[in-house]
């Protein structure tokens, strides 16, 4: 207890001391305050120079806007999904229970080849500056294509200059994946999948590359963003690109492969129902997504992709009903897709009332194609990929030269003044429909010469589920 009042004495003592500083105190509080004084008059050090933001000018180091860069991820998720689970369960649904393996997995393993392809090699061949034929090998197994991600700094490609080019490789790659896959609808219940593996990884390299970069390279000569190109073909995400170009190449597969021994009902509508649903909504990323920014132009691409689809659903269901009888559900679904197919290449281009007029064209269209002209010519186009996606991706960009807006998407169509631009859509139609067919034969009939395309008779017969992948669904 004697410590307590040492302490105390202590204290005092040091208080005393401080309320009387000695002259070495005092020095030292007078040199910290002009210390202080000194270290405010000094300028900060500047902060390193921010990259610019990512423009066309900036291509190089820039910084990606993050709204743009969060919508592009979020569109390439979207439509990812289109393929699986989306178009497997549409095809699923639609093809016999015996031969539903083979259809989802030919939807997945599509999405796997592709993918591998696309990165190795067609990316850099379609999105690169090359020819206005094909692209260059800038990007072969996508060497420098990789950013700064500790700095935040970026080097885009020219054709999405506001986010990262890893960014805008994937969202292409889920196009990549979903064109060859449509093709499946026309070939179903009766190519070897093995064969079906070969064809399509060389379809992807000589068909859909070099298109791809004809109407979307920043050097193509169809491309409308391209001064030099011959002729400026307007395809906002894939008119031509991606549904006249699986059509046509769905035609000659059913042309080669020959009509199916026997036929049957879809057998499960309530998949195929599924399906579509998730066509749908995945379709936002496709035409939104391919403004490739968080802009206006996205919205009204947005916009216009649900009214023209749901148009050209009840256009469908009303035909049908005044045809038939009766309205079906793939009826409705298949009307929906192709509002969603015809939409496509004018989805930046068209107003709302644009968007109406083709949804009620491509219905009435793609009814008629798909119910007639099928049987008319006798070719056994299982799931109807070319009425759907050839006949309505070519009217749809067709028409987007007639009901294109400058206000909308900076070119005026038809009933803006300008004919000259249905011309150069017709010209667009005809080259990729005159391409895509020539190589897609020689395609198979390599494939035929080597591996054979068809599965034996008792395989069709007895199912494709079986026979190629050991399952059946019970």
């Amino acid at each position: 207890m004697k410590l307590i009042p040492s302490l105390r004495a202590g204290l005092t003592s040091a208080w005393e001391a401080l309320k009387k500083p000695s002259g070495l105190a005092l020095a030292g509080l007078v040199f910290g305050v002009l210390f202080s004084i000194a270290l405010s008059a000094v300028p900060a050090a500047a902060a390193p120079a921010a990259p610019p933001a990512c423009d066309a000018n900036h291509l190089t180091v820039c910084t990606p806007n993050n709204g743009d860069t969060a919508w592009m991820m979020t569109s390439m998720a979207l439509v990812l999904m289109m393929t699986v689970p989306g178009l497997g369960l549409f095809y699923g649904g639609m093809v016999r229970k015996k031969n539903v393996v083979d259809t989802v997995m030919t939807s997945f393993a599509i999405t796997c080849l592709v993918t591998v392809i696309f990165a190795v090699l067609t990316y850099s061949l379609a999105f690169t500056p090359g020819s206005p034929f094909i692209g260059g090998t800038t990007r072969v197994f996508l060497q420098g294509i990789l950013s700064d991600v500790s700095n935040n700094t970026g080097n885009p490609n020219g054709l999405a200059p506001t986010i990262p080019e890893d960014v805008y490789m994937a969202f292409q790659m889920t196009f990549a994946i979903i064109t060859p896959a449509l093709i499946a609808g026309a070939f179903a219940e009766r190519m070897k999948f093995s064969a079906m593996l070969v064809f399509i990884g060389l379809w992807a390299i000589f068909v859909y590359a070099p298109v791809a970069h004809w109407v979307w390279g920043s050097d193509g000569f169809l491309s409308s963003g391209n001064s030099a190109a011959k002729f400026h073909v307007l395809d906002f995400a894939g008119g031509t690109v991606v549904h006249v170009n699986s059509g046509v190449a769905g035609l000659v597969c059913a042309l080669f492969l020959g009509k199916r021994h026997d036929t049957g009902p879809a057998h499960n509508v309530v998949l195929t129902m599924i399906g579509a649903s998730l066509l749908w909504v995945g379709w936002f990323g496709f035409n939104a997504g391919s403004a490739v920014a968080a802009n206006m132009q996205a919205g009204m691409a947005m916009t216009v992709t649900q009214i023209a689809t749901a148009v050209a659903g009840l256009t469908w269901m009303f035909v049908e009903w005044a045809h038939r009888g009766k309205p079906t559900v793939v009826g409705i679904c298949s009307g929906a897709v192709a509002g969603l197919v015809a939409i496509t290449p004018a989805s930046g281009f068209v107003g709302p009332a644009g968007s109406i007029w083709i949804g009620i064209a491509v219905g009435i269209f793609c009814y008629f194609t798909v119910t007639f002209v099928k049987g008319w010519l006798g070719y056994d186009d299982a799931l109807d990929c070319f009425g759907v996606h050839a006949c309505g991706g070519a009217l749809g960009a067709i028409l987007t030269g007639v009901f294109a807006i400058s206000q909308y998407g900076g070119t005026a169509g038809l009933i803006e003044g300008n004919p000259g631009q249905v011309v150069n859509q017709l010209i667009g139609v005809g080259i990729v429909v005159a391409y895509d067919a020539i190589v897609t034969a020689i395609i198979l009939f390599l494939v035929k010469m080597t591996i054979g395309l068809r599965v034996t008779p008792e395989v069709e017969r007895d199912g494709l589920d079986l026979a190629l992948h050991g399952e059946v669904v019970q």
